[in-house]
């Protein structure tokens, strides 16, 4: 094996470990459970992960045989595999931009509007169709109880860092000036006209605030900061997976310009 296969089979290594962080973050996203009920973006990036893995051995194996066929179709696939991961990243990054999400004085959480994110994400993630579904699916996960689990008192509550999701879908809005009872359990209103969603609020705890506008934001805000930091990994393995496409496009030319080499020599 030439010294230029040798750097296209290392080069296909260093690519088949690329993918083992594109796999885990699809799978890491599968586990939270906004994800769950929400199938979007998981599998694209599981597929990727797992397409990219093959497309690299079958290039290691055409670079350790030399199997020119073999590689052509590497660079060939590889090139088709990077653009998609491209396109996945710059449309994550697009439709999670803005953020909906402010302060809450004396609140260690923050609250979130929908009309603060995207026109994408709301009408295609959380649209009225969708939304009975995922609500449905929501108060099946268990984000809410474990709130009851973890805070007692009201001080332990407010100065807490919850995630979006349970700030908008397991408590009513700040604004209505509900009375803390427990983190799922509110009463006594002191203005019950401050927000729309402040009507549809509910004690019981399969309903909640699962119907509210503001639990719809609270979704959205916890798919933003998951898939913002799926993107961090993503960016990373798209850089590298680049400068080993280049490199190996690099090797394959040199193999083809010595057999050419070769061929007139003889």
């Amino acid at each position: 094996m030439g010294v230029s296969n040798n750097i296209t089979a290392v080069l296909n290594i260093v690519a088949l470990l690329c993918s083992i962080p594109i796999i885990a973050a699809g799978i890491w996203l599968d586990q939270k459970p906004d994800n769950a009920c929400v199938h979007l973006i998981r599998w694209p990036v599981i597929l990727l992960g797992f397409l990219i893995l093959l497309v690299s051995l079958a290039g290691f194996v055409g670079a350790y045989r030399y199997k020119e066929t073999l590689l052509a179709f590497y660079l060939c696939c590889m090139a088709i595999l990077i653009a998609l991961l491209l396109i996945l990243l710059v449309f994550a990054f697009v439709v999670t931009r803005p953020d909906g999400s402010y302060d809450v004085p004396g609140k260690g959480y923050k609250e979130y509007r929908l009309d603060g994110y995207s026109a994408w994400l709301r009408d295609h993630v959380v649209d009225n169709k969708s939304w009975r579904k995922i609500k449905a699916c929501l108060a099946d996960t268990g984000v809410c109880p474990k709130l009851t689990q973890k805070f007692i008192t009201a001080e332990q509550f407010f100065a807490a860092h919850i995630s979006p999701l349970q700030a908008r879908c397991c408590k009513p809005p700040t604004i209505c000036g509900y009375t803390f009872v427990n983190p799922t359990q509110w009463t006594n209103p002191t203005n019950p006209t401050g927000d729309p969603d402040c009507y549809l609020w509910s004690n019981d705890q399969t309903q909640l605030c699962y119907n509210c506008n503001s639990c719809r934001a609270g979704l959205l805000g916890n798919l933003r900061t998951e898939w913002r930091k799926v993107n961090i990994i993503l960016i990373v393995a798209v850089v590298l997976l680049i400068l080993v496409y280049v490199i190996a496009c690099s090797a394959f030319r040199n193999v083809q310009s010595e057999e050419l080499f070769n061929r007139r020599k003889h």
